[in-house]
């Protein structure tokens, strides 16, 4: 089983001057050890029902690119990128630019955004659910033409491009890997079916993951696609140096309905030290968890 850090916390780090070298530091320090995937999440308001909005929260892809240059293994993307929040064919390009960049690095986590209160702050138009859920479809249409070799127009029901031009290509062929995240069981597990490389779930317990990827596994029969051919991902919270036996023994749970990675937030106010004792205390066990 792999594991990833997921850098979403940046309240007590010192204040603004330290989130640089912090930020760094970490990922440093997660590439050292064998980490597998960084991420980081694409909102411009700390979550308020994790911590006000006033608590520090920088802009997702920028903060990316700064770690691609600090790092040469982890792959890098948000989790997950909200569709609302850039046009889709400005998106295909920043993920481009961040595979480019990384040297073929780059995993393009999507979703549906939700989050209402940082919309109406920010003035970014929020519309209803289920338009939300039909203009992501429309950007996985879109990144995907856009990393084909059809540079011709797309013409959908909210979005319309004349060109879909993409140079330079990107280093991952056709192009970076797509996770899409959430668990929502009519929308969002079958756009994973219908267009995903790797979904993302959460740690919610042995019995409601293996309810949610059989509902997954029936959407991919329906959809013609292969199951084993999407890799399963969890978020998780929480320090597992409090109880390294019982993590692991809660991941064995977890590999054996065929997870194959955990996401783990940092954890302030030395997030760096967290890893590199995750590195050394968990990761190599971790390792050696597989699916039965």
């Amino acid at each position: 089983m792999e594991l990833g850090v997921h850098f979403m916390n940046f309240s007590g780090l010192g204040g603004n001057t330290q989130l640089g070298p912090k930020l760094a530091a970490t990922a440093q320090a997660a590439d050292e050890a064998g980490f597998t995937l960084m991420t980081m999440m694409d909102h411009w308001f700390q979550m308020e029902q994790f911590a006000p909005p006033q608590e520090p929260m920088l802009e997702g892809y920028t903060s990316l690119g700064f770690i691609a240059g600090k790092t040469s293994r982890l792959t890098l993307g948000l989790m997950v990128t909200g569709v609302t929040y850039r046009h889709p064919g400005l998106l295909a390009k920043i993920v481009t630019t961040l595979d480019v960049l990384s040297e073929g690095r780059a995993m393009f986590g999507v979703g549906a955004a939700w989050y209402q209160r940082e919309h109406e702050g920010l003035g970014v138009p929020y519309p209803p659910l289920s338009e939300r859920f039909e203009r992501l479809e429309e950007t996985l249409q879109i990144c995907k033409q856009m990393w084909s070799d059809n540079d011709g127009p797309y013409d959908g029901t909210y979005y319309h491009l004349a060109e879909t031009i993409c140079s330079p290509r990107p280093i991952q062929s056709p192009g970076p890997r797509i996770l899409i995240g959430g668990g929502g069981e009519q929308k969002t597990l079958k756009l994973v079916a219908r267009y995903a490389d790797a979904c993302n779930l959460f740690t919610m317990g042995v019995d409601e993951v293996k309810r949610k990827l059989d509902v997954l596994k029936a959407h991919c029969e329906a959809e013609g696609r292969d199951y084993n051919s999407i890799k399963k991902t969890l978020n998780g919270g929480g320090d597992p140096r409090e109880d390294i036996d019982g993590f692991l023994r809660e991941m064995e749970g977890y590999a054996a309905l065929g997870i194959e990675l955990i996401n783990l937030r940092n954890i302030p106010p030395d997030p760096e030290m967290v890893v590199h004792d995750l590195g050394e205390q968990l990761l190599p066990r971790l390792s050696q968890i597989g699916p039965n």
